[in-house]
């Protein structure tokens, strides 16, 4: 796939985007509004902003060059690109300039650079009454640490989800940053829903996520069950404390994750491994109790794996219409055939790389309006004279710009 000329096409075809985000909890939400139609506009530093080069592809290159990082790529697709310094008057006159002509604007920014880089809500109504502010922060606004940075990780082991991954004696965040695409996707939610009701009252508001608000949503009923049941449970690697057998074990050549829940998949589990008269038994007489008694069971089925390949392994519990799938490689999940035949993964050109990039199409899919990927993401500045044409700047005063290094 390479870049394509022509309208946005899709739902929000008309809906102008701002993104001023960075990493991933902004520049997501964006992607997804832009697959969805929307025009994004990526503003970033003169010098490319610190998330353009993350995991580099060609390390040591420039911007075109093969340089951008493998989150820029899948972050930034649908996206045009302007270069801006805001925090310069002109830069600001500008900000406004564009907001002027925008419905959303996306910033992943704390209370305080919001408000310096004229973003914050106050600023931004002067410029657009009905604009729509999608914020996402790491703890939110208005508690003690509204001000503090924070990852992905950060919010992982606020919650108990590194605590309670890995063992004991070592707590473990997952490598997939699921706080940062969980807020993505909320805050591309609730600004899909700032929209429907603009539409409705003509009035703009303001979105805010924040990583730590995921986190707690996505951990919530472990911290339910602490709360009304002090548990206090730690740690024990791939088995769930909750039924079982449930857990990663090894076969002949790799591992797979069998997950075991209620009763009628044990009754089929039990029935395949021959330990039918554990049906009976009551240790495992409930999800619980089976959880609570899980490596007896984790032990069984690592037994039974350990005499089979993971292919003749995952056979037996497909027929036995049990849960359970390979752990893979990266490389694996490339390969996979179920992957490649369902054309999740987009390959698109991109200057300077060795190959195209497998873009991670919008992950659903609607009927009659589905999400799209149109363009790869930009190169450093790609599209700052165009954009700045269309506010009605002059050939002269966007190059007067460059020399006073605003853009």
């Amino acid at each position: 796939m390479t870049e394509q000329s022509g309208a946005p096409q899709g739902i929000l075809a008309g809906v102008r985007v701002l993104d001023f985000g960075r990493y991933i909890a902004g520049p997501y939400c964006a992607a997804l509004l832009g697959d969805m139609g929307a025009d994004v506009i990526r503003i970033e530093k003169r010098e490319g902003s610190e998330d353009r080069f993350v995991q580099p592809i060609v390390p040591g290159a420039g911007s075109g060059e093969g340089g951008e990082g493998a989150m820029f790529l899948q972050m930034n697709r649908n996206k045009r690109g302007l270069t801006l310094d805001p925090m310069t008057e002109t830069g600001r006159k500008i900000v406004r300039r564009l907001v002027a002509t925008a419905d959303v604007v996306v910033a992943n920014l704390p209370p305080s650079t919001l408000k310096a880089m004229g973003l914050d809500y106050e600023s931004l109504v002067e410029a657009k009454p009905d604009i729509i502010l999608t914020t996402v922060s790491a703890f939110g606004h208005g508690g003690p640490y509204s001000e503090r940075t924070g990852f992905d990780g950060v919010a992982q082991s606020m919650v108990g989800a590194a605590y309670l991954t890995g063992h004991p004696e070592e707590p473990v965040k997952s490598y997939a940053p699921w706080v940062d695409f969980g807020t993505a996707s909320l805050s591309a939610f609730g600004t899909m829903a700032a929209l429907m009701e603009r539409a409705r009252s003509g009035k703009g508001q303001v979105v805010e996520g924040s990583l730590l608000s995921t986190a707690l949503a996505y951990f919530n009923f472990h911290l339910i069950e602490q709360q009304l049941r002090h548990t206090n449970r730690v740690a024990i690697g791939n088995r769930s404390p909750y039924a079982g057998p449930a857990d990663i074990v090894r076969t002949k050549d790799g591992w797979i994750l069998v997950q075991v829940i209620g009763m009628p998949l044990f009754k089929r589990w039990a029935r395949l491994m021959g330990e039918d008269h554990w049906l009976t038994d009551p240790r495992f007489k409930d999800d619980l109790s089976r959880g609570d008694h899980g490596e007896i069971l984790s032990e069984r089925t690592a037994r039974w794996a350990a005499e089979r390949t993971s292919e003749e392994a995952l056979a037996e519990l497909e027929k036995a219409r049990i849960p359970a799938g390979p752990v893979y490689s990266p490389q694996q999940a490339l390969d996979d055939p179920h992957i490649k035949a369902m054309n999740y993964l987009k390959p698109v050109d991109f200057p300077g790389l060795p190959g195209p990039a497998p873009i991670m199409e919008t992950p659903l899919r609607l009927s009659q309006s589905p999400g799209t990927l149109r363009t790869r993401a930009p190169v450093l500045g790609e599209h700052t004279e165009s954009i700045l044409g269309e506010l009605g700047y002059s050939a002269a005063e966007i190059s007067a710009f460059r020399d006073e290094g605003i853009i």
